[in-house]
């Protein structure tokens, strides 16, 4: 590039002319905006629906016995009620194609951290992962499924929560 003050073959990697100094226009250069620039968002893919209509859909989760699951947690205190969360945590994430949200074990972590108020909150997140899966099986979106779930964690049902995502789950179990 030339300067346009002077002349002067310049490299085109300058900013400013070493002759005489003027301010060089660099070109593709945004102004600074005070922040960070961004790298692109790649757009998030979620598993479609299997052809053949409703009922299509088979996640890579495996069923599990919402019953024997009660039943386990009431045992041992609550113990397998946790490895049952996390199970459900991670089958969720799958089954919705959300792979990259929130891990089971931060989501364990920060509810046992939080006394169970992270709880609350990934219950009502879960509604709309709920959604996202019904969606792809070719089912009925309930929006008061953020609400119902909710409520059921915040009076202290968060074992019915968890046995309505797991019927769900297994509604899309195909492992």
């Amino acid at each position: 590039m030339f300067c346009p003050q002077c002349g002067t073959n310049v490299d085109d990697r300058a900013s400013f002319c070493p002759v005489c100094g003027a301010r060089l226009a660099q070109p593709n250069q945004q102004p600074f905006n005070g922040q960070p620039p961004q790298a692109p968002v790649p757009p998030r893919v979620y598993p479609s629906a299997a052809p053949g209509g409703p009922g299509g859909y088979r996640a890579p989760i495996a069923g599990r016995s919402i019953a024997l699951a009660v039943v386990l947690s009431i045992i041992t205190c609550g113990i397998y009620g946790l490895y049952w969360m996390y199970c459900i945590v991670t089958d969720l994430n799958t089954a919705s194609g959300e792979t990259e949200d929130t891990g089971a074990g931060m989501v364990l972590l920060l509810s046992i951290v939080t006394c169970n108020i992270y709880f609350i909150y990934w219950s009502y997140k879960a509604g709309d992962k709920v959604n996202r899966v019904r969606a792809m099986n070719g089912q009925y979106q309930d929006t008061s499924l953020n609400i119902l779930y909710l409520v059921l964690t915040l009076v202290g049902f968060s074992i019915v929560t968890m046995g309505l995502i797991q019927n769900e789950l297994n509604s899309v179990a195909g492992a």
